[in-house]
C-alpha cells in the first residue's frame, strides 16, 4: 500500500513538473503584445453583439472583427477561398476561435500563395480576397485586427498563434460542416 501511494505521488509530483515546464517553455508571442494589433475588446466592446441574423449586417470596422452573424459560420478548416465570402458567415467562424486572413484581390500571387500556406491544412483558420481593403492584407479574431502591407511580416504568424482559437467567446465550437459558399 505504501509503495502503490509513493508511486502515484511521484507520478503526480513529475506531472506537475512537466506542466510547469510547458507553460515555461511557451513562445513569448502567446502573452506578448504584437504591434500593430487593434484591440476592440478592449476600445469598443459594444460592437461584438452576437445576435444571428438575416439578411446583410452593417458593421462598423471592415473587415469586421465580430458583432451580430449568419445563423451559418463559414467553413475554417484551413479554407483558403478565391472569392469573396459572406461578412456575416465569416464573423460568425470569428465567434467560435478562427482567424480569418483577408487580402486585396490586387495582392500579387506570390504573397497570395505566401497567406495560403499558413492557412492550408490549420483548423480554425480561412482566408478570401477582400474588395476595397484598405491595407493589402488584414487579419481578423474575435475583436482583434491587424493590417498589414506584406505577407512576410513576421507579425502574422504571432498573431496566428495568439488568437487563433484562443480568441474564441464559444469555446470548442466547430469550424468544420459550414458554409463554403461565395459570393
Amino acid at each position: 500500500m505504501i509503495v502503490v501511494l509513493a508511486l502515484c505521488g511521484g507520478v503526480a509530483v513529475t506531472g506537475l513538473v512537466l506542466a510547469r515546464n510547458s507553460v515555461q517553455d511557451a513562445p513569448a508571442t502567446t502573452t506578448a503584445a504584437i504591434d500593430g494589433v487593434v484591440d476592440y475588446r478592449a476600445s469598443d466592446p459594444g460592437m461584438l453583439t452576437q445576435q444571428h441574423v438575416t439578411g446583410d449586417v452593417t458593421y462598423p470596422v471592415s473587415p469586421p472583427v465580430g458583432g451580430d452573424h449568419a445563423s451559418q459560420w463559414q467553413n475554417c478548416q484551413g479554407d483558403v477561398y478565391t472569392a469573396p465570402i459572406g461578412d456575416p458567415n465569416a464573423v460568425h467562424s470569428l465567434e467560435h476561435g478562427a482567424v480569418w486572413i483577408t487580402y486585396r484581390p490586387d495582392l500579387p500571387p506570390d504573397q497570395v500563395a505566401t497567406l495560403a500556406a499558413k492557412v492550408k491544412g490549420n483548423d480554425y483558420t480561412l482566408m478570401s480576397p477582400f474588395p476595397g481593403l484598405d491595407q493589402p492584407i488584414s487579419l481578423q479574431a474575435w475583436g482583434y485586427q491587424l493590417k498589414l502591407d506584406n505577407a512576410d511580416d513576421e507579425r502574422i504568424d504571432a498573431f496566428l498563434e495568439k488568437y487563433r482559437i484562443e480568441a474564441s467567446i464559444e469555446p470548442g465550437a466547430t469550424c468544420g460542416n459550414g458554409t463554403t459558399a461565395t459570393r
